[in-house]
C-alpha cells in the first residue's frame, strides 16, 4: 500500500506531462497508445546525453522533469571555475571534479526517482555494444570533431533488418546568441556529415604571422598547436579533448605569450582557440536544450511528429527561430555512395591541396592520409611511410593522378574514410 501511494506521488510530481499522453491529438502517430503503456515506455526508455557542460546541464535537468528515468551521461571534461557562471549544476567546491559525476548527482539529489549512470571518459573509448542499448542519444557537444565521430559510428551501426539498430541522433549546439537544433535518424535523414558545410572552418592566421611576430594571444596558441606541437611532438596525433595535450599547448603558448610581452594566455583561452569554442550565453543554451529534449520526448512517446530537421535559432538582434528540411547528399561520405566531387587546380602541390582539406568547409581534415585506387600518394603516418611518400608532397596534382580520377582519404580523428572525386580546374 505504501509502495502504491509512493508511486502515485511520483507520477504526480509528472501531471504535466501526462496531459500530453494520456489522449491522442490532431498530430499524434497513428501507433500513439495513450495512457499507461506509453507512460512506461517513456519510464523505460534509456537515454544517453553526450557532453555535461552549458547545454548538457540544461538537457539532464530538462530531462529528468520529462518523465525519463533512465539517463545516461558522458563527459570526459573536469569542472572549471569558468564554467559556474551558466552550468548551474555545478558549485565552488566541484571545481576539479568530473562534469559527469558531478551533474548525475546534483539532479538525483533533486529528483530522486531518477536514475542518472555517468561515465567520466571519451566517447570514443566506448564501442558500438555501449551505443546499441540507448534507444536515443543527444548531444550538447562544442566540438564538430565529436559530432562527426558519433554521426559515423551511429550510421556505421545501422543494419537495415534490424530496427533496434538505428539510433535518433538529437543534436544541438551554440554559438553566442545563436544556435541549432536537429533531429537526425541514422541512414534515412541527413546527416551531420551532409551539413557539414555550414560549419565553416575559423579563417586562418598567416603562418608568417604565427612564426615571427604574433601580436595576439590567439596567435601564440596557434603557434603553439601548428608550429610548436609538430616540431617537438608530431608523431602523436594531437586530441583536442585530451587535458594532457591541451595543458603542454599552453604552457608553451604562454611561454611564447611572455618572450613577446603578450598577455592574456589562459588554459580556458588555450581550449577555445584549440577547440574553435565560441563563448556561450546561459540563455541560448537554456532555449536550445529545451528544443533537444522537446525533441526526445516526441521520440520516446510518439505523441507528436519530430523535428524534419533543422531548428536555427538567433537571438543577438530580437528572437527569430527558422525550421527546415536538410537533405540527404548522395555523395556524402557517411550515409551516401557516391564520391564528393572537388574542384582543384592541377598545377598545385600535393602538399597545397593536403593543406586546403583542413580549410574546405565540406572537408576539415586536419592530418589526412591519400591514396588512389592504384598509388599511395602521402602518409601521414607511420614514420616510415611518411618518409617514403614525403616526395610527392612537392609534386603537382596533375603529375599524380588524372582529372576525374577518385581518391580515398582518411583521417586519424575519424572512424570513416572519405572518398572525392578530383575535377581539374584551372
Amino acid at each position: 500500500m505504501a509502495g502504491d501511494q509512493t508511486a502515485g506521488s511520483t507520477r504526480r510530481r509528472y501531471r504535466h506531462i501526462d496531459k500530453f499522453l494520456d489522449k491522442p491529438g490532431p498530430s499524434t502517430d497513428p501507433d500513439f497508445v495513450p495512457g499507461a503503456p506509453t507512460i512506461a515506455n517513456l519510464e523505460e526508455s534509456k537515454v544517453l546525453v553526450i557532453g555535461a557542460g552549458g547545454l548538457g546541464c540544461e538537457i539532464l535537468k530538462n530531462l529528468a522533469m520529462s518523465g525519463f528515468r533512465d539517463i545516461h551521461v558522458i563527459d570526459m571534461d573536469t569542472i572549471d571555475v569558468s564554467n559556474l557562471n551558466r552550468q548551474f549544476l555545478f558549485r565552488k567546491d566541484d571545481v576539479g571534479m568530473s562534469k559527469a559525476e558531478v551533474a548525475a548527482a546534483s539532479v538525483m539529489k533533486r529528483c530522486k526517482d531518477v536514475k542518472i549512470t555517468p561515465f567520466n571518459g571519451k566517447i570514443q573509448d566506448k564501442d558500438e555494444d555501449f551505443y546499441m542499448q540507448f534507444k536515443l542519444i543527444i548531444c550538447g557537444l562544442d566540438s564538430i570533431e565529436a559530432r562527426r565521430w558519433i554521426n559515423a559510428t551511429l550510421v556505421s551501426m545501422v543494419d537495415m533488418d534490424n530496427p533496434e539498430s538505428l539510433k535518433p541522433l538529437v543534436d544541438g549546439g551554440t554559438e553566442g546568441f545563436k544556435g541549432q537544433a536537429r533531429v537526425i535518424l541514422p541512414s534515412l535523414t541527413s546527416c551531420i556529415e551532409c551539413q557539414l558545410d555550414m560549419h565553416a572552418p575559423r579563417a586562418a592566421v598567416p603562418l608568417c604571422t604565427l612564426a615571427t611576430i604574433p601580436r595576439q594571444p590567439e596567435h601564440c596558441i596557434e603557434w603553439a598547436k601548428i608550429i610548436a606541437w609538430e616540431e617537438q611532438r608530431k608523431d602523436t596525433v594531437l586530441d583536442n579533448d585530451d587535458p594532457e595535450h591541451i595543458t603542454w599547448l599552453y604552457e608553451k603558448a604562454l611561454n611564447r605569450a611572455k618572450e613577446f610581452n603578450i598577455p592574456g594566455v589562459t588554459y580556458q583561452m588555450t581550449q577555445g582557440v584549440v577547440k574553435n569554442i565560441i563563448p556561450a550565453i546561459a540563455s541560448t543554451n537554456a532555449i536550445i536544450a529545451a528544443a533537444c529534449c522537446n525533441e526526445a520526448f516526441k521520440l520516446a512517446t510518439s505523441c507528436n511528429p519530430n523535428l524534419s530537421n533543422y531548428m536555427m535559432y538567433t537571438g543577438d538582434d530580437s528572437i527569430y527561430t527558422f525550421t527546415f528540411e536538410h537533405e540527404q547528399k548522395p555523395d556524402c561520405p557517411v550515409c551516401g555512395n557516391l564520391a564528393k566531387t572537388i574542384l582543384v587546380n592541377p598545377k598545385h602541390t600535393l602538399q597545397h591541396f593536403i593543406e586546403s582539406l583542413g580549410e574546405r568547409p565540406e572537408a576539415q581534415l586536419k592530418k589526412p592520409t591519400l591514396r588512389t585506387e592504384s598509388t599511395s600518394l602521402y602518409f601521414q603516418s607511420p614514420p616510415s611511410l611518411e618518409e617514403q611518400t614525403r616526395p610527392n608532397l612537392s609534386k603537382t596534382i596533375g603529375e599524380l593522378i588524372s582529372d576525374g580520377e577518385e581518391i580515398g582519404v582518411s583521417d586519424p580523428a575519424f572512424t570513416i574514410d572519405f572518398k572525392f572525386k578530383l575535377v581539374f580546374q584551372a
